[in-house]
């Protein structure tokens, strides 16, 4: 599978001169939230799954592989991360390293059943090894079934920061998702990404460059799976819970709306599409189920009026790497 950025601009001193721009009024704009009078929870929440869309992008935008099981590497951080603090105790900062390393070496069991087939095989893949990580956590005892982990406790994360504070909290996310989103810039503008780039453009061509791409692949999964975790890890001090919601294929299948929505294989895209679906959630919530139809409607009108996503469509009009 090939992106939908059919004019993949050079990476030039420019280019990043102009994306490191864009990341400092990102920045400068989502610490200015608690002066506001935005509801931080809302924001919070968008950071989570923007940062969960960046690392799915990662893989797709970048690596060609579409996932439809990036929900497993979430929730199954979000439930480590949730029992290390509420059963075990221990402290924010350790609570979040339980669940990255939880994600981490899922990551690596299933990238290494699932990396070596390619195209739709890989996506069902993918999806059969999250429902099957679903009904595990629907029996497991240490989920608590369909109640989940409820009242997690917040916590001092290094002991000074008191997280029940909700500007403390939105700070610390805020740092985390800016920590994440650099990482994952950094992965992309490296040897690695242009390499990976190469094989999502022409995978025969970089196999007799000499490249062994399964590696490459591999490596990716893990990357954007661990980071997809470090999500799940942060969401659950925002949410205070942690459930079978976020396990469930349909969480996936939001992932892909958010990253398309914004703009598949751009820096930018997948902030923009986390914090438009997540917006149309919180503020249409009163349509009930009509919300899901509403999302149907505005996936379609962008695939078939906004092929490149917002943020691709943009920087697509104004010649820009975004």
């Amino acid at each position: 599978m090939t992106a939908l950025t059919d004019d993949t601009l050079p990476v030039t001193p420019r280019a990043m001169r102009d994306e490191m721009i864009l990341f400092v009024v990102m920045a400068v704009l989502l610490a200015a939230v608690p002066f506001s009078g935005i509801y931080p929870f809302f924001v919070m929440q968008a950071l989570c799954f923007a940062l969960l869309a960046c690392a799915f992008n990662l893989l797709i935008g970048y690596g060609g592989l579409l996932s439809f099981g990036h929900a497993m590497f979430m929730g199954t951080a979000g439930y480590c991360s949730a029992h290390a603090l509420k059963v075990w105790a221990l402290p924010p900062e350790l609570g979040v390293l339980v669940g990255i390393a939880a994600a981490f070496v899922l990551s690596i069991i299933t990238g290494y059943i699932s990396i070596r087939r390619q195209g739709i095989y890989f996506s069902m893949i993918t999806l059969a090894l999250s429902q099957l990580l679903y009904f595990i956590y629907l029996q497991a005892p240490f989920t608590h079934g369909e109640d989940g982990i409820q009242g997690i406790p917040q916590g001092h994360m290094f002991g000074v920061l008191d997280l029940s504070k909700p500007t403390v909290l939105y700070y610390v996310v805020l740092v985390g998702f800016l920590a994440g989103f650099l990482l994952i810039y950094r992965i992309i503008n490296s040897p690695f990404g242009e390499v990976l780039k190469s094989i999502r453009e022409n995978e025969p061509r970089a196999i007799s460059l000499g490249y062994r791409t399964d590696q490459y692949k591999f490596l990716a999964f893990v990357l954007s799976g661990t980071l997809a975790g470090f999500a799940g890890a942060l969401k659950v001090f925002v949410a205070q819970n942690a459930s079978l919601t976020d396990v469930h294929w349909s969480m996936s299948g939001e992932v892909v709306l958010m990253t398309l929505v914004g703009g598949l294989g751009t820096i930018f895209g997948p902030v923009v599409g986390a914090f438009v679906i997540i917006a149309m959630q919180q503020y249409l919530a009163g349509f009930g189920q009509w919300v899901t139809v509403i999302q149907g409607s505005i996936f379609v009108i962008c695939v078939l009026t906004f092929r490149r996503g917002v943020i691709g469509e943009i920087a697509h009009y104004f010649r820009r790497s975004l």
